[in-house]
């Protein structure tokens, strides 16, 4: 299992998440995040602007479903053909345990089971 958090522009989030429900990934965490990356913020006359507004996607997949799911984000978040600064960053990780809350199912590699609380 892996957590995918894809940080994108505004703008483009709404399509991001239609593009993942439409490919069957409708569970993902939405968050506003403000930050900066390599160009190091904008500047607008003598205003620089250092942190600039975005949203980070967050969602599990299944280690088969990552090319997929990496693909769709980068199709849909990206400006233009070619893409632009600050079309933002996704970034990988493994995920070694899931519970879900409501029904005390504890998810890993090996398998699922009930925890009793």
């Amino acid at each position: 299992m892996l957590m995918i958090r894809a940080i994108v522009r505004p703008e483009k989030v709404d399509g991001v998440l239609e593009r993942l429900m439409d490919e069957g990934f409708p569970a993902v965490t939405r968050i506003n995040v403000s930050g900066r990356g390599k160009q190091r913020g904008i500047r607008i006359g003598d205003i620089t602007y250092d942190e600039i507004s975005k949203e980070m996607l967050m969602m599990v997949v299944s280690d088969e479903d990552k090319e997929l799911v990496v693909k769709t984000i980068i199709s849909s978040a990206r400006t233009g053909e070619k893409g632009a600064f600050g079309d933002g960053k996704i970034f990988i990780s493994p995920v070694e345990e899931i519970y879900t809350v409501s029904s005390g199912i504890r998810e890993t590699v090996a398998g699922i089971e009930e925890v009793k609380v």
